[in-house]
């Protein structure tokens, strides 16, 4: 006669049904690939605009989406997170006329950080620090307020695009220049071509980087 119960057998004997195993987030460089493909997918091209022979990069299209625009600044967000960790992040995000206002303060405000602008000579008020750079028509002139950075605080100048790096060079002058510790140049796009980052005093991060195809 069978002593089956129908019943489980229960005690230290008894078959466990393992739970299910959840799946690993995806890495910070996994998601920091994805974010840059979505980020240059955006992005519009207008040859010989606004001379001939430039091939102009409109990112404009980026913060026409809001949920681009969350990618944009969590994309810079987790480079530099990534690069400097929490106790050496910036105190200060420098942003260069003028594109580097659409996405600095946002950057800054995620990060906890300042934001302080560099304009082209005369469109700041006050007493100004100022530093010269060479375009393709002659010299032109960067400033930003005096006292905007105090001595030692950590800085990180952002721009949209590394050209030459004349313009760029200016405002990491402008940030020793004011005492400030300069960490590094954050830009959208970089053209390698060009070899700009050779005229920067630190070291330079680019989203992306030359005038591929998308």
């Amino acid at each position: 006669m069978s002593d089956f119960t129908g019943q489980h057998p229960t005690g230290p004997d008894a078959t466990r049904t393992a739970a299910p195993r959840q799946p690993h987030p995806p890495s910070r460089a996994a998601t920091l690939a994805n974010l840059k493909i979505r980020i240059r997918s955006a992005l519009r091209q207008f040859p010989d605009f606004p001379s001939p022979g430039i091939l102009f990069e409109d990112i404009l299209p980026i913060f026409q989406d809001p949920e681009l625009h969350e990618a944009l600044i969590t994309a810079l967000e987790l480079h530099i997170t990534e690069t400097y960790g929490h106790q050496n992040k910036p105190d200060v995000i420098v942003g260069l006329e003028a594109r580097g206002f659409l996405f600095g303060p946002s950057l800054a405000l995620r990060l906890g950080a300042a934001f302080v602008p560099v304009r082209k000579k005369g469109k700041l008020p006050g007493p100004c620090e100022t530093a010269s750079y060479q375009k393709e028509y002659g010299e032109d002139f960067f400033q930003i307020q005096s006292g905007a950075i105090r001595e030692g605080q950590k800085v990180l100048v952002v721009d949209d695009l590394i050209a030459t790096g004349g313009s760029a060079a200016a405002a990491g002058s402008l940030v020793q220049q004011a005492g400030g510790k300069l960490l590094g140049f954050v830009v959208l796009i970089e053209l390698e071509f060009l070899s700009g980052r050779d005229k920067l005093q630190a070291p330079t991060f680019s989203l992306l980087s030359s005038q591929d195809n998308k």
